[in-house]
């Protein structure tokens, strides 16, 4: 089945920016089997493994303006390709609040591990090496500024970030924050240790000094 269900979700990607395509999937794959193997706690992972290619089959719809919430759309249609595979009611119902829960920004709070994991690994690839390179190619996408001196972050009053320097401070560096497992917590760790190793040389450089 989930193979299945891969080769169902894969197509939604085609067109997919870098920032969120199917190489976002598979890294978020990966990062949740990782997590899944270090929690203490008995995981679905066949719930899990299935959410997580499902979880962004509704982004670029989004970013295109088609749709509002991708995690919505997303677990509708979600629903439909299961059941297509011919998942239970009962692996369905959990693979949809896994994606429902995982968005950044909605107020859908996570009720199963399987939900939790597949949130931090999806934050977790906003972090680190990978998450600076898709911040920029994000930001790319949007045709916002790399960095602007005359808009500091102390000053910037939008939620995501004028400039994509100002989005690592605002949003990047916040999520170990929300992290909701212990072994999601300590990867970010590492991972936002990095990131701020970035944003020094980066300071250094825009200054001159480097």
């Amino acid at each position: 089945m989930l193979e299945d269900v891969r080769n169902r979700a894969r197509p939604y990607f085609d067109d997919a920016p870098p920032a969120h395509d199917w190489h976002h999937v598979q890294r978020v794959d990966a990062l949740a089997e990782t997590l899944a193997d270090r929690h203490p706690d008995p995981v679905d992972e066949r719930v899990l493994h299935l959410a997580v290619a499902l979880h962004d089959v509704g982004r670029s719809r989004e970013d295109r303006g088609e749709i509002d919430d991708h995690a919505t759309w997303g677990a509708r249609e979600a629903g439909e390709i299961l059941e297509d595979v011919g998942a239970d009611a009962t692996t369905i119902d959990a693979v949809q609040h896994c994606i429902r829960a995982h968005r950044y920004s909605n107020d859908v709070e996570p009720e199963t591990i399987e939900a939790k994991l597949l949130s931090d690994a999806d934050n977790l690839d906003a972090l680190g090496a990978v998450g600076i390179a898709r911040v920029f190619a994000y930001g790319g996408e949007l045709g916002s500024p790399i960095h602007d001196p005359s808009v500091p972050v102390a000053e910037d009053e939008t939620s995501a970030g004028a400039t994509q320097y100002n989005h690592i401070h605002k949003k990047i560096l916040d999520l170990p924050a929300r992290m909701y497992t212990d072994v999601g917590r300590d990867l970010a760790t590492d991972r936002a240790a990095f990131v701020r190793e970035f944003v020094t040389q980066f300071d250094a450089e825009t200054a001159g000094e480097r």
